[in-house]
């Protein structure tokens, strides 16, 4: 299992898991510290809903948790995957603030949801191509889009506006806030 830190906030220092070869590459303690930081000084941290769409060992979403959001769903299909994040939220005491769904994205966002999120962090395999009906489906305010290559243009060309994009080494990270209320969205 490869191991990493909480890197601010409440469980700042925590150390928190994954599970080795199941596809699931952990966002650096770097990018993570960059991207809390960012959502702090975009003042949209606080006191949110999260939705960590694609969970893993749920780094992003326990991260956001311990810098201030509310509450976070963890969207994880993979059993040993699920189990971290879990073990992850209990390290950190931050379970209560949480729930974890055996679900992928998909299926999640074709299901009937009753409200949307503040922020939805979005870090699919580096090799999908399936960022348009990202784009095109999530269910909230303000995207933190984590790929191998930029994905400015095609968040822009669904309709979010991006604030800012930034890349560290391989890693890109765009923040896109929706142009249209969610409730205007289908």
């Amino acid at each position: 299992m490869a191991v990493m830190r909480v890197v601010a906030g409440t469980a700042r220092g925590r150390r928190l898991v994954a599970p080795a070869g199941h596809g699931v590459r952990p966002t650096s303690d770097r990018v993570r510290e960059a991207v809390g930081n960012a959502l702090v000084s975009l003042d949209v941290l606080d006191g949110a809903t999260v939705l960590d769409a694609f969970a893993g060992s749920g780094a992003l979403g326990i991260e956001a948790l311990s810098r201030g959001a509310a509450h976070a769903v963890f969207l994880e299909p993979d059993r040993a995957a699920r189990r971290s994040v879990i073990e992850n939220l209990a390290t950190t005491d931050l379970a209560e603030h949480a729930e974890v769904l055996a679900t992928d994205f998909e299926r999640y966002c074709d299901q009937p949801l009753a409200a949307g999120f503040d922020i939805a962090f979005c870090d699919p395999p580096y090799a999908t191509n399936r960022w348009e009906q990202l784009f095109e489906v999530v269910p909230a305010r303000l995207v933190v889009a984590e790929s191998d290559r930029s994905v400015a243009d095609i968040a822009e060309a669904a309709g979010w506006g991006v604030l800012r994009e930034r890349r560290y080494g391989s890693t890109f990270v765009v923040f896109a806030r929706r142009r249209t209320p969610l409730s205007e969205n289908p």
